[in-house]
């Protein structure tokens, strides 16, 4: 009788074979390296590309320009790609993008960058100093907590019902106060409630929206749309049609009477 001979390769790994998976040739980086956290590195609500990009910026030294024009010049993806990845990032509280006026007038974009969005920066401690000495004192008079302005009520009601058509963009009473005035900068410019709704809820990231209300700022500063032209005057309409009353020959003038080639009518005695 034959011996029945596996045909399964000897060589073939188990299911549960520790090493079944990736294996690591590991190499120590003496420079030229980035230290990225996991948290970026294996952030599970962000896409391959925005991790992707947000591993890129990090390598970058301060004052590298991360705009789109430069990270489309840079990798294959499209620009459409990588201003979603670069919104999933600034949702996601890596990247804050804010524009700032300087000398001069003009108006420039401030990209800041914070490898572990949360946490107090390296540098930032509180510093050490002597030990304060007691002194009595008398206690702090209090002053009155100011109330804030009220929103517009229309430009409030806009932002709070928001949710309705995505409920990740909740927001809190203070961010819809303080997110009203740029609210009616882009009524003002001629752009209807319904205009400025699709503006701010079209194209969302993917995932958690961390920080809805800094999403929406940076939608409606970096896309305010220019005011709307001056309409154009009407022209001006030419004087009617009169009847000559020496020659009877059509001509243009605001009344009736004579043409220009008639003598003036005789004055009555």
């Amino acid at each position: 009788m034959t011996s029945t001979k596996s045909i399964a390769p000897s060589c073939a790994r188990s299911e549960t074979d520790p090493h079944a998976g990736v294996i690591h040739i590991r190499h120590r980086h003496d420079s030229g390296f980035t230290v990225v956290g996991n948290h970026l590195a294996q952030n599970r609500e962000l896409s391959a590309v925005a991790i992707g990009i947000g591993v890129h910026i990090q390598s970058l030294p301060d004052g590298a320009r991360v705009g789109i024009a430069q990270l489309v010049e840079r990798f294959p993806e499209g620009e459409v790609r990588i201003a979603r990845a670069l919104r999933e990032l600034e949702a996601a509280g890596y990247l804050e993008r804010r524009r700032r006026r300087v000398a001069g007038g003009r108006v420039v974009t401030r990209t800041t960058w914070y490898e572990r969005p949360g946490v107090q920066p390296v540098g930032a401690e509180t510093p050490v100093g002597p030990e304060p000495v007691s002194v009595p004192v008398s206690a702090p008079v209090r002053e009155p907590r100011q109330e804030p302005e009220a929103a517009d009520p229309l430009c409030a009601g806009l932002l709070a019902g928001l949710r309705r058509q995505d409920p990740r963009l909740l927001l809190s009473e203070r961010d819809v106060t303080r997110l009203a005035a740029a609210v009616r900068s882009w009524l003002d410019h001629g752009v209807t409630s319904e205009q400025v709704t699709r503006t701010l809820t079209a194209d969302l990231p993917v995932g958690i929206i961390r920080r809805p209300a800094g999403l929406l700022r940076h939608r409606l500063t970096e896309w305010l749309p220019p005011a709307l032209p001056a309409a154009p005057a009407a022209p001006a309409q030419p004087d009617p049609f009169q009847t000559c009353d020496g020659c009877e020959r059509a001509f243009r003038a605001p009344e009736p009477g004579r043409c220009r080639d008639c003598p003036p009518a005789p004055r009555a005695a």
